[in-house]
């Protein structure tokens, strides 16, 4: 039997919402990060990288639910009903998802946004740990010239840090990131979960704070898959601004009642 856990995208909201979804399914017996494989996109690979580090989820949970103990966050300053009319003009364009991609793309490399290094060391002080760690984990990126889709993994030579900065690199608000002369953007560029990634595997729970833009990502998947979205409680606690870091302690309570009311029926479809 194998399984995958999929963490999708869904901002600083979102990394705090799956830590605690995971670490209340954790508490109530069902230790999903214990998944063949793990697959983040965006605010999922942050997670993904965070409960692959070594640390407890409960100690993960308390980085997201005490205010002494966060991480410090940038705020984007980008209005981002502006920026989704502008995203939804190129998928509702009719081009094909490559061309969206190199798109959205250009737009990502046209705008204005803090250094890569000063958005890097967010990144960092995000990581428990700079290293990849001994796990099939896969970190979805999207190359902002080619469109061209890039998954990074402990053999693929890049650095952790770098893998998790070039998957969060939200298009128009945050600046692409450059590895090997090549610019990234954020992996949700191509769905909000890369669900499909999990291609082959007999269980798969898919965390995804975003809705997907057409058809899920995980619909094309061939195993028993259990998919677990915001309720009203959570969409309440990402309020209108899911990048906002005042949003975090709010969105992992909601996250972790969301957890426990799910454990049982996850429980059943991972063992």
């Amino acid at each position: 039997m194998r399984r995958a856990l999929v963490l999708g995208g869904g901002g600083v909201a979102g990394i705090a919402w799956e830590t605690g979804v995971l670490a209340a399914l954790a508490d109530e017996g069902v230790d999903v990060t214990a998944a063949d494989r793990i697959i983040g996109t965006s605010a999922g690979s942050t997670v993904a990288a965070q409960v692959t580090s070594g640390l407890p989820l409960k100690e993960l949970l308390a980085r997201q639910t005490d205010p002494a103990l966060q991480t410090p966050e940038l705020v984007s300053g980008v209005s981002l009903p502006e920026l989704w009319v502008k995203l939804q003009a190129i998928a509702e364009s009719g081009l094909d998802p490559a061309a969206q991609r190199r798109e959205i793309g250009a737009l990502a490399l046209a705008a204005a946004t803090v250094p890569e290094a000063e958005r890097r060391a967010v990144i960092e002080a995000r990581l428990p740990v700079h290293e990849w760690p001994d796990r099939d984990l896969v970190i979805v990126a999207v190359e902002a010239v080619s469109g061209e889709v890039r998954l990074f993994e402990r053999g693929s030579g890049v650095g952790l840090v770098d893998a998790v900065a070039a998957s969060c690199a939200v298009p128009g608000v945050w600046p692409c990131v450059t590895i090997d002369g090549v610019r990234y953007m954020d992996g949700g560029v191509r769905t909000s979960t890369n669900a499909d990634l999990a291609a082959g595997f007999d269980r798969v729970l898919v965390l995804a704070p975003m809705a997907e833009v057409g058809e899920p990502a995980w619909t094309r998947l061939d195993g028993t898959v259990e998919v677990i979205e915001p309720d009203e409680a959570t969409l309440a606690a990402f309020g209108t601004d899911p990048l906002a870091p005042e949003s975090r302690t709010p969105s992992a309570e909601a996250g972790y009642a969301q957890g426990r009311a799910a454990a049982a029926r996850v429980a059943a479809m991972w063992r």
